[in-house]
């Protein structure tokens, strides 16, 4: 199924220069939000990150490989998270049932943030989930929420996850291709 022109020329604009708009709120501090994190790629559950053996701070992969086609996003410091994907599709992988292949099953994606913050003197895993937002069965979305970011928020990253469970499909990082 094509997608209009128009619709992604929009949503890409969005994701672009215009992210970078005034104040949002300074939650009784006297700054401007800043881009914590900006980014245009995003990797693919696979691999040894199938499934529940070796999850990525905290969050197990889905029991079946997922690829990513296209991904830009942007959070900023008072948690407004901008999440544009496309092709957040299973993988054309010999473990995937073969009606499966190259669609999206999941009638809505959620994004998840993950920091490292204090807590009592110690260094805790941060993880904040937003609520669903539709997903075509071609596996495009858009995501605009905002999370209630701990502070500090260090070393953060965003995943695509489930609709309906706690499994990533997609997490900031990169593979690269043959």
């Amino acid at each position: 199924m094509k997608r209009p022109l128009g619709l992604s020329l929009a949503l890409l604009s969005m994701l672009g220069l215009g992210m970078n708009g005034g104040p949002q709120g300074n939650h009784g501090k006297h700054h401007s939000p800043k881009t914590l994190l900006q980014f245009g790629k995003m990797f693919g559950v696979d691999g040894a990150f199938v499934g529940d053996a070796n999850p990525v701070d905290d969050i197990p992969g889905d029991e079946l490989p997922w690829e990513i086609a296209f991904a830009r996003g942007r959070l900023s410091t008072d948690g407004d998270l901008q999440l544009f994907v496309r092709g957040v599709v299973f993988k054309d992988d010999p473990s995937v049932p073969a009606e499966l292949r190259g669609i999206n099953d999941e009638t809505e994606f959620r994004a998840a943030v993950s920091c490292l913050t204090e807590q009592n003197g110690q260094v805790v895993r941060s993880n904040v989930t937003t609520q669903g937002f539709p997903a075509s069965p071609q596996g495009d979305s858009l995501i605009h929420a905002h999370v209630a970011l701990p502070d500090p928020c260090i070393a953060p990253a965003v995943f695509v996850l489930a609709g309906s469970e706690n499994k990533w499909f997609a997490v900031t990082g990169f593979e690269t291709e043959d």
